[in-house]
């Protein structure tokens, strides 16, 4: 019984507070303002870090009166509240006063530091052919990359309506489902807690959203993903199927503007969730096939072997997704050649971290859909060009 309390508490508690954090945003002006080729066509509110934070910790606080799988498990979930209480807020703030990446990343590390000091630790990781290899003293920084680039990757991850939430919200279900299979059922109650909260959330956010995430939820949802799969023994090979190919697709940018001599930070239309839709898939489609890959991704998890049989399929995985991202290249637009934006390396670009608070997730998606004055390799795309001389014509 309490496994269904805990579950509806945080979705009821999240559907509550999302309207009041779209009316609450109104008021003070957190608001993604419209702007030529954005998908919305009117000011949208930015606040959904707020239901989000306080529906996932309301739920948390019903779990707590379930007995604890260890004694330590309460100095964890202390140390989770304090680094998502931190991130939240820095979140919330970033959403109405843009701030620099460097900040933001020294923020988002002195919170993945108060989950370490609480106990929350990747001390060992499987050998995929057999035992397990130890971290040592290599533990504490591999665990502060791993929340920090789940953090991220979740961040990232936040540019269509409704993907980030979704994908995190399978990725929850395959918590549960493994938590529950090693009998750590108070940990299940903390990832049922993440999904109800993000379920209630999607009402509102589902394409076309009616409320944007921020970076204030993207970052919460990705410390508490983070943080979970730790002290649910998920680890590594969890994460690296579930979220395989977000995670390939922020490698992969970030490598790419190093290699270019810029900050891995700038604002582009580079993420695979923009190249799909610059080449005519709906935000729909895009958000239905990320998660169908992340459900099919979850279930490889749940069911195959420890050891080589998940590290092929993290091979296949990986190379499947870096000859996408490879051969799919980014669309932009004519305007955008002339005035830098949009482009790797565009000077005056902002930095990805602080660009959520300002575009919501969707802001940049009509961009993408626009057939007019769009390139592809420093061309106008033939397909776009048809379509606008089809639009032109009237038909």
């Amino acid at each position: 019984m309490i496994f269904i309390v805990v579950l509806v508490t945080a979705f009821l508690v999240s559907l509550a507070l999302t309207p009041i954090a779209a009316r609450v945003a109104f008021r003070i002006g957190a608001l993604d303002q419209p702007a030529p080729r954005r998908v919305h066509e009117k000011p949208t509110p930015r606040l959904g870090g707020l239901p989000l934070f306080f529906a996932f910790f309301a739920a948390v606080g019903v779990s707590l009166v379930y007995p604890r799988s260890d004694s330590a498990e309460l100095t964890r979930i202390a140390g989770l509240g304090a680094g998502a209480t931190l991130i939240f807020l820095l979140g919330a703030f970033d959403d109405c006063h843009e701030l620099p990446a460097l900040p933001q990343l020294i923020v988002q590390i002195i919170a993945a530091g108060l989950a370490v000091a609480s106990g929350v630790l990747i001390s060992t990781i499987n050998n995929p052919f057999g035992g397990s290899i130890s971290l040592a003293w290599f533990a504490v920084p591999f665990t502060l990359f791993w929340i920090v680039g789940m953090m991220n990757t979740v961040n990232w991850l936040d540019g269509v309506d409704g993907l980030a939430g979704g994908v995190v919200a399978i990725a929850g279900i395959v918590l549960i489902v493994h938590t529950f299979r090693y009998e750590q059922y108070s940990i299940a109650l903390l990832a049922l807690a993440l999904v109800g909260s993000v379920l209630g959330f999607l009402v509102f956010n589902f394409y076309p959203a009616r409320i944007f995430m921020g970076s204030a939820g993207a970052l919460v949802l990705g410390f508490v993903l983070g943080v979970l799969s730790i002290i649910g023994a998920a680890r590594v090979a969890f994460a690296l199927l579930v979220l395989g190919i977000p995670i390939l697709d922020v490698a992969w940018l970030i490598v790419s503007r190093l290699r270019a001599g810029k900050s891995p930070f700038i604002a582009d239309r580079s993420h695979l969730h923009h190249r799909l839709l610059d080449h005519g898939l709906s935000p729909r489609a895009i958000v239905l096939l990320y998660y169908g890959f992340s459900a099919v991704s979850g279930l490889l998890a749940l069911t195959l072997p420890l050891g080589l049989y998940k590290l092929i399929a993290l091979v296949i995985i990986g190379l499947g997704a870096l000859l996408l991202l490879a051969t799919m290249r980014p669309i932009y637009r004519a305007d955008d050649r002339r005035t830098g934006e949009g482009r790797p390396g565009a000077d005056g670009v902002r930095a990805e971290a602080g660009q959520k608070g300002k575009n919501g997730e969707g802001s940049e998606l009509e961009e993408a859909r626009q057939p007019s004055n769009m390139t592809e390799g420093g061309r106008v795309s033939p397909a776009l060009e048809k379509r606008d001389r089809m639009k032109d014509d009237g038909r």
